[in-house]
């Protein structure tokens, strides 16, 4: 069974940076590489939504304009490792950060939260004024 767990959220002024991680494990028949990798947010009383994605050969995607040059998603296909690299963070980032992967091959274009397969259990990203 796949897992992922994130990491690396917190409590952080605004302006500031965090880097978040989510490591996986279970990829027993399909390779960590082949999967689309996503992160998600959600904030109480909202729907979860789709920050950005990757693909196995490193194509990003951005699906939240207002994070478009301040966040960086990368992933390390050898240490089965997805990263969310959050610069220049504003109070309406705080959210619950979640890691999740697809593996149904490519990621789609628009990315929702029923396109994927596995989730983590989130980290709380909070970010103060």
């Amino acid at each position: 069974q796949v897992q992922l767990v994130e990491s690396g959220g917190g409590s952080v002024q605004a302006g500031g940076s965090l880097r978040l991680s989510c490591v996986g494990s279970g990829f027993k028949y399909i390779a960590y590489s082949r999967y689309c990798m996503a992160w998600f947010r959600q904030v109480p009383g909202k729907e979860r939504e789709g920050v950005a994605h990757i693909e196995g050969d490193g194509t990003t995607r951005y699906a939240v304009d207002s994070v478009k040059g301040r966040f960086t998603i990368s992933r390390d296909n050898a240490k089965n490792t997805l990263y969310l690299q959050m610069n220049t963070l504003k109070p309406e980032d705080t959210a619950m950060y979640y890691c999740a992967a697809r593996a149904s091959g490519n990621c789609p274009g628009v990315i929702r939260d029923y396109d994927m397969d596995y989730w983590g259990k989130g980290t709380l990203v909070t970010i103060s004024s």
